[in-house]
């Protein structure tokens, strides 16, 4: 089973998310783990499943102002928050990858999100936008849309790392490879 972890992250929360996914899934096949820049056609092919995660801007994915607002606001001294910028923040994210996806033929795929604490009603839910645009383009989803949690200084809960292994075990319990 070959597993393609897709993510964007401002602030490495999504990034580790990702991470931990990859770590649940590691002991049933091979598991590739790439910011949106990177995930390439050929990866896509390669790949039985795609896991595809991006943090919750605005209610929603975000868009190219919103990500540089979020490198901006971590340039701010504020006293009580220090943000360090993903490396790969500053590039297309989820939304730019989805728009360049072609037909998926039916391959399976998840989506996840990192969000504030809250009714997904009320802070919204960049998954449920990444699923929908999955569906968009031929790709079934395996699972419904995942939230993880940050807290208001933008750090990852505890036990969220956790549960997204958890969770990334989960996704591929009992997976036959169409291939």
């Amino acid at each position: 089973m070959r597993a393609l972890l897709i993510y964007e992250s401002m602030y490495g929360n999504t990034h580790a998310v990702a991470t931990a996914i990859a770590e649940g899934i590691r002991p049933s096949g091979d598991v590739r783990v790439v910011p949106a820049i990177e995930a390439g056609d050929e990866l896509v092919a390669w790949a039985d499943i795609v896991i595809v995660g991006g943090p919750t801007h605005a209610r929603g994915m975000s868009t190219a102002a919103s990500r540089a607002s979020a490198v901006a606001d971590a340039a701010k001294p504020d006293g009580w928050n220090e943000l360090t910028v993903d490396p790969a923040a500053q590039g297309p994210g989820i939304r730019e990858w989805l728009d360049g996806q072609g037909a998926a033929n039916g391959k399976r795929a998840a989506a996840f999100d990192t969000r504030v604490p809250g009714p997904a009603l009320v802070t919204g839910r960049a998954s449920s936008a990444i699923a929908k645009g999955l569906r968009g383009h031929g790709f079934t989803l395996v699972a419904e849309p995942e939230s993880f949690i940050v807290d208001t200084h933008q750090r990852l809960r505890d036990g969220e790392a956790d549960r997204a292994k958890q969770w990334g075990s989960s996704l591929v319990a009992g997976f036959v490879p169409t291939t």
